[in-house]
């Protein structure tokens, strides 16, 4: 009894603070262009996530469609942060830069240019060579997965253009 009033106390609170499970997420437009190699990965999990998470559809490079995404700059980097006193690196920080527009058939902007920089710090250890690579993989794709998250929020922020 005790063990279900908690619970019940807990999920009221919790609905109460605005929390809300991510849904989908509703595009202004019907069909979107997404101008990048079919055979990307990146292609892939965007077109999903537009596809599982909205009404609009993803057409071919060569389909008529109300906007296009077109990825201005990409890039991946690994810093160091530190070393250590024999000169190895001690930590890295894993950084994705990237800037893509909105536009419609006419290159009128849905959204302007846009920039999502997006950061991870990640520790090494010479004696943990394999489990930090698998680390490192591991936040490449978490990072990746922030970034569609982020565009699909800007997409359903976009304006028709005038």
């Amino acid at each position: 009894m005790r063990r279900a009033f908690l619970l019940l106390l807990f999920s009221l609170g919790l609905g109460a603070c605005g929390f809300q499970l991510r849904g989908s997420y509703p595009l202004p437009f019907e069909t979107i262009n997404i101008a990048l190699p079919q055979e990307s990965e990146l292609y892939a999990v965007l077109k999903r996530a537009i596809v599982a998470g909205s009404s609009a559809k993803v057409v071919g490079p060569f389909e008529p469609a109300q906007a296009s995404l077109v990825v201005l700059a990409d890039s991946q980097t690994k810093d160091i942060l530190s070393i250590t006193a024999a000169g190895r690196a001690r930590e890295y920080q894993l950084v994705r830069s990237f800037r893509f527009r909105v536009s419609n058939k006419d290159g009128r902007d849905w959204l302007p240019p846009s920039q999502i920089v997006l950061r991870r710090d990640i520790t090494f250890n010479d004696d943990l060579v394999l489990s930090k690579e698998s680390e490192e993989v591991l936040l490449w794709r978490d990072i990746q997965n922030d970034l569609v998250q982020q565009v699909l929020r800007r997409l359903a922020a976009a304006k028709p253009p005038v």
